[in-house]
């Protein structure tokens, strides 16, 4: 068999994967024009008609619209448009990821339909102007961290922050932190890396577009997940990652609040009822000055009744901040 006859109902999928949808067709002079003009493989007409049965059997799921000139369509794909649209939105409101990148990734995933249909998953601007980060290494870290999650390995990188010039620091003098990752995390707007941190040995989360360079991924074997070990339990207790001692709370919240609360702390909450417009709730929190700044944020239809400690700390940020 010639290379030709190898390579055409490859392409012949290409162009039908490519031009066609539900609502866009090809008959088969057009498919024999295609393979000739821009591939210059002749075929003709039982070729097609074989060669998509042969498509069919691979698995493709071909339409044939029975005429004097048959019509062929790809029915359907992995994706629908629907769920190219929710995929394409999230990755272009992912603050974690630059703009380089979204642009990039958005296109790929464009790719995945038609032509036709990848006119209509070009989106409108609603997250032109959001603020992104500049890390173009965002793909190859959380990749090289995959890798040790899956191969439980340890990893060893370089972490930065801004300082009051906006320029970048190393943490600790760029001393690289030796790390066990378990798991990535999308918190909210960001993406992070929760595992054990030998400088701390303890568990600890590192926002990934804020690492500094590619991870090595060491030869030494992960430390082990602690007993009991829960990311989702995490990500619960710690408001935007922000590590502190795990405390049961008690929040004296008014009614109009619980949409806030579910979000928050997830249907399961604890909760009973405290008088006529207000409600009770029991939770385990992280006790940071994030929790306390979500607090504040609700102007003061939610209120710390207990722990006593949490409700004093709650104060002298309040009266440090006035200052």
């Amino acid at each position: 068999m010639d290379n030709d006859a190898k390579l055409r109902p490859l392409y012949l999928g290409k162009i039908l994967y490519e031009r066609t949808d539900e609502d866009h067709w090809l008959t088969t002079n057009q498919l024999i024009a295609i393979l000739k003009d821009e591939y210059n493989i002749s075929s003709h007409r039982q070729t097609i008609a074989t060669e998509i049965e042969l498509l069919k059997d691979f698995g493709m799921d071909i339409g044939c619209i029975k005429s004097r000139q048959n019509r062929y369509y790809l029915i359907s794909r992995e994706f629908d448009l629907a769920e190219l649209k929710l995929i394409i939105d999230a990755v272009d409101a992912s603050k974690f990821i630059s703009n380089r990148e979204s642009k990039k990734l958005s296109g790929k995933l464009a790719g995945l339909a038609s032509n036709f249909k990848a006119e209509e998953l070009k989106r409108n601007g609603s997250a032109e102007g959001r603020v992104r980060t500049t890390n173009e290494k965002t793909c190859l870290i959380i990749d090289a961290m995959n890798t040790a999650i899956n191969t439980k390995k340890k990893v060893a990188f370089k972490y930065f922050t801004y300082d009051g010039n906006k320029k970048k620091v190393l943490r600790h003098d760029g001393e690289h932190y030796v790390f066990s990752p378990y798991e990535l995390i999308w918190d909210g707007d960001r993406y992070y890396v929760l595992g054990w941190s030998d400088r701390n040995n303890d568990l600890r989360t590192f926002r990934v577009d804020r690492i500094f360079d590619v991870p090595a991924v060491l030869p030494a074997k992960a430390v082990k997940k602690p007993a009991g070990f829960s990311a989702a339990g995490y990500a619960g207790k710690n408001f935007s990652m922000f590590e502190g001692e795990v405390k049961e709370v008690t929040l004296l919240c008014a009614d109009d609040t619980m949409d806030s609360m579910i979000d928050r702390f997830g249907e399961k909450v604890k909760t009973e009822r405290a008088d006529e417009s207000h409600f009770r709730l029991t939770a385990e929190t992280a006790d940071s000055h994030v929790f306390y700044a979500w607090v504040f944020g609700f102007g003061g239809k939610v209120k710390i009744e207990a722990p006593e400690d949490m409700q004093t700390e709650y104060k002298k940020m309040l009266r440090k901040a006035m200052k």
